[in-house]
């Protein structure tokens, strides 16, 4: 038998972000609802899809970068998997 997921209001999930964000950290997943329909529903991310998207991120934003110059290395050099 699956849990009952929370259900909290658009507006709660609004002022009280920190702690929905603590509370899906912790391992519980929230069903967001604004006037009485789900909209979203938020859950903890999978540590793999997580170091994974952050390793993408990462990545794209560096290519973006201009080189100053000032190191013996590349940004490729240092971030190849």
């Amino acid at each position: 038998m699956e849990a009952l997921m929370r259900t909290i209001t658009a507006t709660d999930a609004n002022r009280h972000f920190s702690r929905l964000l603590r509370d899906v950290a912790s391992g519980e997943s929230i069903l967001i609802v604004s006037r009485g329909a789900p909209v979203a529903k938020v859950s903890p991310v999978d540590a793999e899809t997580g170091r994974d998207a952050a390793h993408k991120s990462l990545l794209l934003r560096l290519g973006t970068q201009q080189s100053t110059g000032r190191r013996g290395w590349s940004r490729n050099e240092l971030y190849m998997k």
